[in-house]
C-alpha cells in the first residue's frame, strides 16, 4: 500500500459546522476503508492548514477516489502529498543514476 499525507483545510461550510468535524473525521476513516484504505493519523491543526491525515490506500487511483468523495462534501480543500517510508526511500536511492 502506498500512503499518502493530505494537508486539510476548512471550507467555509466546514467551518460554519465546526462542531461536527469529529464526526466528520470519523466518516473520512469508513470512507477510506471502504476504498481499501486505512487512516494511520489524523490530526488537527495550527497555522496554514486547519489538519493534516496521514493514510495508505492500495493504489493512486483509490487514494483520488478517497480525497474526491471527501472533498465532494464541500467541508475541506485538500493538499495530496504521496510519502515514501525509510526502506522505499533506500529503495528509490538505488535507482538513482
Amino acid at each position: 500500500m502506498a500512503t499518502y499525507i493530505a494537508l486539510i483545510t476548512f471550507t467555509q461550510q466546514g467551518a460554519e459546522a465546526i462542531e461536527h468535524t469529529v464526526d466528520r473525521a470519523g466518516a473520512f476513516e469508513k470512507l477510506a476503508a471502504q476504498h481499501g484504505g486505512k487512516v494511520r493519523d489524523l490530526y488537527w491543526t495550527l497555522g496554514g492548514y486547519d489538519g493534516a491525515v496521514i493514510f495508505d490506500a492500495p493504489d493512486a487511483e483509490s487514494a483520488a477516489a478517497i480525497e474526491l468523495s471527501l472533498v465532494r462534501k464541500g467541508n475541506v480543500r485538500t493538499k495530496t502529498l504521496t510519502a515514501f517510508d525509510r526502506t522505499q526511500m533506500l529503495a528509490i536511492l538505488g535507482k538513482v543514476t
